[in-house]
């Protein structure tokens, strides 16, 4: 249990870290989020847990492929922010996110990379 609440710590601090410097720094706190740290994290958390290589390197390998249909989301945001508002922004922003996700799988399928879970 006290692995777990550690985890949990960490975790949730990472994101804390990122909104506090985003405060006083919009490109610091950009750089910090922008870097892989929940991975890093998520990474460490396998391999302490389940000593698996294989479990590591897939969620590695899979993560990068996930990644790349999210980054519409960062172009359209900054976008629609000041034309329609917070909210709709994020609403269509995730729904951006959504179609990009099922429009990639269709082209990393045809590269042979199967993402469906």
């Amino acid at each position: 249990m006290a692995w777990l609440i550690f985890k949990y710590l960490t975790t949730a601090g990472v994101v804390v870290l990122v909104s506090e410097v985003a405060k006083r720094s919009d490109k610091l706190g950009a750089l910090i989020a922008a870097l892989p740290l929940v991975t890093i994290l998520a990474l460490i958390w396998l391999h302490i847990e389940t000593g698996s290589p294989e479990k590591v390197s897939n969620h590695a390998w899979y993560t990068f492929w996930y990644v790349v249909p999210t980054l519409p989301m960062f172009l359209t945001f900054p976008f629609l922010l000041g034309r329609i508002g917070f909210w709709p922004t994020m609403l269509a922003s995730a729904a951006i996110t959504v179609m990009s996700f099922w429009l990639f799988t269709f082209v990393a399928r045809y590269v042979g990379v199967d993402l469906m879970p």
